[in-house]
């Protein structure tokens, strides 16, 4: 360590520190626009120039290396006027307001201004702004040439995309031969737009400080489960396939089931789509979990036993991981199932074609094999009885396992069925006899699997009653899209009113449809239109429209519109010691919501019983220091691999799984073309007036005092 003053401060850096770094770290304020904590120093704006004793002239505090003994002033009054002429010399050829709460604006602020030439006018911005490239704006009448955001793409990205064009008074910066930046091998990663002060870059969205992570880092943002995306994306890309499967892993017990039937919100949001398609997510998710070799068991680390015992009521995505997590913080776990075999709706409503039944086995194995207890064919009927056994906590996870009546007169004809009762009969391979002509009411993934379904168990023709338009069907599109290259018919704009009993056939009285007003679900409501009745004849009508709790009467708990009442952030539940999450509580979802449900209710409960509600372990590598992308020519035009998908009439043999897997060479491409956008929110900022300690060194200027450079 080296000892300097500052300011009449005594400051200890270690040898090799800058001037300046050693001021930041006492707390000292010295202006710049240049310099960054991630760039090798400038000295190009020259604002951050002091005064060192007994070495003539001003020396700029970023490229200067503080020597022991060195007494250094920032603030006395020629510095201070020629920061303002220097600051005149930058607005000079600023074509713009100065946009409030931005560096530079704060820099000027702190600074001030010289006034040297009152008559001075700046020339209208001579440069063209490009609004039509993605993702930001480049207005080059808006730089000040502080170079930071090509030293990020060149020095630190490693990619080169853009660079300082001609000499003098007309220079810019630019691309080579004013090229798109799709065109200059731009990654998109947007650390230029990180760095710049002035706003010559700037994003198209705007967003609030608040606002920032969920609009620049979306994918992991939308995940329920907070995945952390964009890295295990990257491990996928560089060939680490185990460290990728280990990323997942750290936030969720089900990674192979998550990439085979994820709704991938991540996707509908990656950023990528400002280019052409999003990253396939879910297909790298499953791509990962398929390279599993098993090291990541070695790595989970249950801790001692706390004494404490957790029942869980519903062995769904929810109340396994729970179940999961809870184990691994040394708590005592039984899992009760009232069903022969453990999975929730998992299971019993999403069919093998989409979820091979040896996967969900595997990953439901991994859970008790930490030491969870799962008991099936268990209905609870007393959350008394589970205390009354020594359970310190309870957590419901029932789902949502019954279907919904649609409310129509003959629907209590036993040909009429509930879309959610046919797939649990398909999926725990019970006997079905739906003839050989049906219809599904429902526009949903559950009518979707039930339809789907029906035609692997020998049904002929299926048709879909839908009372809204394609545009509103809830579904999975990619699901739709199967099921209508299956030959299923979706026919629109109608809706059952009416069974009419009598005769071989179930007839059905429907009526067609139009589109009103939006409703309380935000889609348009469906409006019968009069006089537009028809009759349809199927051996079968079945309902798809919704699903039901079944909460025992003897659980004594409070309830809203059939769910359980939880707090959304802790999942307490009405009764001391129980809590609630998942499908019970938030009605139908999905399994990586019911899974996030699953994961904050860990967390509660281990704090209820004692512990800090830490669940995460970390399994994959640390590799923190990764920033360097690389050039790489024509990313901005790589192409999403296509899901393998297999053929209709290979598939409707039976129940194989209808999605391939990605090659080797598939997935490292596929992951190849994420801009993996976290790394903007990792870059650290330059030290801005305003977070330094307030100074009381502050000299009063000296009028009309003009320093030259």
């Amino acid at each position: 360590m080296i000892k300097l003053f500052i300011d009449g401060t005594e400051v200890k850096v270690a040898e090799g520190k800058t001037i300046l770094e050693a001021a930041f770290k006492a707390g000292i304020y010295i202006p710049n626009l240049c310099y960054h904590p991630e760039l090798p120093p400038l000295g190009a704006c020259r604002l951050c120039l002091v005064e060192i004793e007994h070495i003539p002239g001003y020396h700029p505090a970023c490229t200067t290396k503080a020597q022991e003994g060195m007494i250094v002033q920032t603030n006395t009054p020629k510095l201070r006027h020629l920061r303002k002429d220097i600051i005149w010399l930058i607005l000079s050829e600023y074509r713009g307001e100065l946009e409030e709460g931005s560096p530079l604006k704060k820099v000027v602020d702190y600074v001030g201004v010289s006034d040297l030439f009152p008559v001075f006018k700046p020339q209208p911005g001579r440069f063209k702004i490009t609004l039509d490239e993605p993702l930001f704006i480049r207005d080059p009448n808006l730089c000040i040439l502080c170079e930071r955001c090509i030293r990020m793409c060149q020095e630190v990205r490693g990619v080169g995309a853009i660079g300082l064009i001609n000499r003098g008074i007309d220079t810019y910066v630019g691309t080579s031969y004013g090229q798109r930046l799709e065109d200059a091998a731009c990654r998109f990663c947007e650390a230029c737009v990180e760095v710049c002060p002035s706003g010559a870059l700037k994003d198209k969205k705007h967003f609030s400080a608040d606002d920032r992570e969920k609009v620049l880092l979306p994918c992991s943002n939308t995940c329920p489960a907070g995945i952390d995306i964009p890295r295990y994306v990257r491990l996928i890309a560089e060939g680490r396939f185990q460290d990728a499967l280990e990323v997942i892993r750290e936030t969720v017990p089900f990674p192979h089931t998550l990439g085979c039937v994820c709704h991938h919100p991540c996707e509908e949001v990656c950023r990528r789509c400002e280019l052409n398609n999003p990253i396939a997510i879910r297909a790298l998710k499953r791509f990962a979990a398929e390279q599993d070799s098993g090291r990541w068991r070695s790595k989970v680390k249950i801790a001692p036993d706390t004494g404490k015992k957790v029942a869980i009521v519903g062995s769904g995505p929810a109340g396994l991981t729970a179940a999961w997590f809870l184990r691994t913080l040394g708590h005592e776990v039984t899992v009760f199932e009232r069903l022969p075999a453990a999975g929730g709706m998992m299971r019993t409503g999403i069919p093998e074609y989409r979820l091979p039944r040896n996967i969900l086995d595997g990953e439901i194995k991994a859970i008790e094999d930490i030491g969870v207890n799962i008991q099936l064919n268990t209905k609870v009927r007393s959350i008394d009885s589970l205390f009354d056994k020594g359970f310190h906590a309870v957590f419901l996870a029932m789902g949502a396992p019954n279907g919904t009546k649609m409310g129509i007169a003959g629907e209590e004809d036993p040909r009429v069925l509930d879309g959610i009762s046919v797939l649990k009969a398909i999926n725990l391979k019970d006997k079905v006899d739906l003839g050989e002509e049906i219809a599904v009411v429902g526009g949903g993934n559950v009518a979707i699997d039930v339809a789907r379904c029906a035609l692997r168990i020998g049904v002929k023709k299926v048709t879909m009653l839908y009372r809204r338009t394609r545009s509103e069907m809830p579904a999975n599109d990619e699901e739709i899209a199967e099921a209508v290259s299956e030959g299923i018919k979706i026919s629109y704009l109608v809706a059952p009113q009416k069974v009419l009993s009598g005769g071989d056939k179930l007839s059905v009285e429907c009526i067609r449809m139009k589109l009103g007003e939006p409703d309380a679900s935000g889609r348009a409501r469906p409006i019968p239109i009069e006089g537009s009745e028809f009759v349809i004849e199927v051996d079968r009508l079945i309902a798809a429209i919704g699903q039901a709790s079944d909460v025992p009467m003897g659980f004594s708990i409070a309830m809203k519109k059939g769910c359980i009442v939880a707090d959304e952030k802790t999942l307490v539940s009405s009764r001391k010691d129980v809590f609630a999450g998942g499908d019970i509580v938030s009605g139908p979802a999905s399994v990586i919501e019911a899974i996030q449900a699953g994961r904050i209710a860990a967390a509660s409960i281990d704090k209820y019983l004692g512990g800090k509600g830490k669940i995460d372990q970390k399994l994959a590598p640390s590799d923190n220091n990764f920033s360097c992308l690389g050039r790489e020519e024509g990313f901005a035009y790589k192409k999403r691999v296509e899901r393998p998908v297999t053929p209709a009439k290979e598939r409707l043999r039976g129940f194989i799984q209808e999605e391939g897997s990605l090659t080797l060479d598939q997935a490292v491409t596929e992951a190849g073309r994420c801009m993996q956008c976290q790394l903007r929110l990792k870059i650290v900022h330059a030290p801005l007036p305003g977070q330094m300690p307030e100074r009381d060194t502050e000299l009063p200027p000296t009028p009309g005092t003009t320093v030259p450079l």
